[in-house]
């Protein structure tokens, strides 16, 4: 596996390195070991798999606030998106920065999310699903979000969006009176 930090610290685009023959191919996309080479935390406690109709649909962006915030491991399967982060660690020197990546089934590559950070995606194909790994258990009470479209942030999604939920659509504008970013 290849990791490469991006632009928002703790944040890992990672290239598997696929074996491949006449039958097909084998890759690894977790390895404790070298993830703890870089530092990585590996002690997820889930695994999800998301599926996502439309081109142009968009989940998120989505964190959970500590106790409960964590980290996430995300892989495409089927398809593909494009995977976006905000850095939302209140003393944070890229707090309210953006990265996003495409992320495809194709390609096989990942995006290692550390804690601290909203998570979300826009699909690129009619059907496209992820599967992520997860550092924590959900909790209700301790969800959030920002919204996709927030002007504070400025994400450039790569297509016209199509689907969102109105549970997306409900998470509030941020202002300074409803978010000041999280301390972990």
């Amino acid at each position: 596996m290849i990791f490469e930090e991006t632009s928002l610290k703790g944040a890992f685009h990672i290239t598997t390195e696929p074996f491949e023959d006449n039958r097909g191919f084998f890759t690894r996309w977790f390895c404790e070991k070298e993830f703890k080479n870089y530092g990585l935390e590996t002690s997820f406690v889930q695994c999800n798999q998301s599926g996502t109709f439309g081109l142009g649909a968009i989940r998120g962006m989505h964190f959970q606030m500590p106790p409960f915030a964590e980290v996430k491991l995300v892989k495409c399967i089927v398809g593909s998106i494009y995977d976006v982060i905000i850095d939302v660690r209140k003393d944070s020197a890229t707090y309210l920065n953006w990265y996003g990546v495409k992320l495809s089934a194709q390609t096989k590559n990942m995006l290692y999310i550390p804690k601290g950070f909203a998570h979300g995606f826009q699909t690129l194909e009619e059907e496209s699903e992820i599967v992520y790994l997860v550092s924590n258990y959900y909790s209700k009470e301790h969800e959030n979000g920002i919204r996709y479209d927030d002007k504070s942030v400025k994400i450039e999604w790569p297509l016209q969006r199509s689907k969102i939920s109105d549970k997306d659509l409900a998470i509030p504008l941020i202002d300074k009176d409803n978010f000041l970013g999280i301390t972990l």
